[in-house]
This record gives structure tokens, C-alpha cells and sequence, in this order.
């Protein structure tokens, strides 16, 4: 079965970095673009980040544009999003997920499978 994973969250203070990782399992990686999502509590999940299969596209929500980077290594099914310079309000669950990614366009999941259990970013101190 499908699955995506995510890692790497935890307690950072403001101005601090995380890396974060999601790692895929059970179908061909790069047949995707995959993006990461976010959802603090009490509110709903907003887009991060996207990538496209093979890097052409990589984009951005307008909070984390020179702060986060979204790369992937397909030979190793995993994509990372590097946050730096993390705010208070960067404090959520970050998720991972197939994803629409491309120019001009909103970026959203696709596919049928629901969300993976995502990991903590906590902002603080």
C-alpha cells in the first residue's frame, strides 16, 4: 500500500531550523510531484510547498518563500523541506502528500489516500 511518512519536527526557537523529511514507500516515487502542508490548530490546512517530479517546479506559499526549501532525492524516495529562520507562527503539523504543483496553479493533494499522521513543528521560547 502506498504510504508517505513524515519526520524530522520537533521544538525549535524563533529564528532556528528544522529539516524535514518524507519518505515514500509502496509506489514509484517519482510518478509524483509531492507537497508538503501545514495545519495549526483550531485551523485549516494551508499549502506549503510543492515539487514537481523531476524539479522543474518547486513553489512556495507566499509565508515561507526565502525561508524554506523543498528538494527531493528519488533514488532515495524522500523529499525534505528545509526551514530556516522558523517564526512562532510556523508552529503546526506538517504533513506530506501527492500533490498538483505547477505554475499558476494552487497547490493541492491529489489521489485517494488519506493524510499520513504528519509531524510537529513547534515554534517557541
Amino acid at each position: 500500500q502506498p504510504q508517505l511518512a513524515e519526520s524530522g519536527g520537533g521544538l525549535v526557537q524563533p529564528g532556528g531550523s528544522l529539516r524535514l523529511s518524507c519518505a515514500a514507500s509502496g509506489f514509484s516515487f517519482d510518478a509524483d510531484a509531492i507537497g508538503w502542508f501545514r495545519q495549526a490548530a483550531g485551523t485549516g490546512r494551508e499549502a506549503v510547498s510543492c515539487i514537481s517530479r523531476r524539479d522543474e517546479i518547486t513553489k512556495y506559499a507566499d509565508s515561507v518563500k526565502g525561508r524554506f526549501t523543498i528538494s527531493r532525492d528519488n533514488a532515495k524516495n524522500i523529499v525534505y523541506l528545509q526551514m530556516n529562520t522558523l517564526k512562532p507562527e510556523d508552529t503546526a503539523v506538517y504533513y506530506c502528500a501527492p500533490a498538483f504543483c505547477a505554475a499558476h496553479y494552487a497547490i493541492s493533494k491529489i489521489g485517494p489516500d488519506p493524510w499520513g499522521q504528519g509531524t510537529q513543528v513547534t515554534v517557541s521560547g
